[in-house]
């Protein structure tokens, strides 16, 4: 009895004490991209290198494996479907946009690729460090499974404030990527559809509406000029 006793109390040590880890890395990564987000040039490119060194630091100290993060092969087919329901979305938006007059096209294919090709990238950055590190975390903390998806949304949502457009956006996003991850486990399908919709966001909204995609200081300090705010890419990296 003594030595089930001392067993089972060993058990919920090792488990708080690996939540407490949980509850700390989230916490420092998450204090990390906010500084990005809210500190002005020049230090913000410094600090941006120092952030992505830390985040990577924490993910390797407690590294859980390439499929746990949905870096797989497995479902991709199965949950391909979420990009394509993107490029529905992103298709209608566009033609409403056209409609409107506020659409905003590229001068041509190679265009395109230089304004959007890198917030694609950080676009799958995003979803990579949503589900991937946060959303794994938040289900190993809270105490119900169903809890952790919105927790991650609202993160995600409050890295977008004080954006009125990308902060409801992004919570809505985020907590449905969330819920489709983990039914799926496989994030490329998420990253596709991210990049396809951000690119739609950046292509159809006015300048004035979402501040170029911008957030935290950068989203302050945004002042609209006519004719200059064609292909916004601030979403990429909050830039002051």
């Amino acid at each position: 009895m003594a030595g089930a006793a001392a067993s089972s109390y060993a058990g919920r040590a090792v488990e708080g004490g690996s939540k407490r880890r949980d509850l700390a890395e989230i916490a420092i990564a998450y204090g990390l991209i906010l500084a990005v987000i809210w500190t002005p040039r020049p230090w913000q490119s410094v600090l941006w290198w120092v952030a992505a060194a830390g985040v990577l630091a924490l993910i390797f100290a407690s590294f859980e494996g390439f499929a746990a993060m949905g870096l797989r092969r497995a479902n991709f087919w199965r949950s391909l479907w979420i990009a394509g329901a993107a490029l529905v979305l992103a298709g209608t938006a566009m033609g409403v946009a056209a409609h409107f007059h506020t659409l905003k096209l590229p001068a041509g294919p190679l265009a395109f690729l230089a304004t959007y090709c890198a917030y694609a990238i950080w676009a799958g950055v995003q979803q990579f460090l949503l589900q991937g590190f946060f959303l794994l975390r938040f289900l190993r903390v809270m105490p119900r499974a169903w809890m952790a998806a919105p927790a991650a949304a609202l993160l995600f949502a409050l890295a977008h404030v004080p954006s009125a457009f990308l902060a409801p956006v992004t919570f809505v996003w985020g907590l449905c990527t969330c819920l489709l991850f983990l039914r799926y486990r496989n994030l490329y399908p998420l990253a596709l559809a991210h990049a396809i919709l951000g690119v739609a966001i950046a292509m159809t909204i006015p300048g004035p509406m979402d501040h170029n995609m911008r957030v935290g200081l950068g989203y302050l300090r945004y002042h609209h000029r006519n004719g200059h705010h064609a292909y916004p890419l601030e979403h990429r990296l909050p830039k002051p």
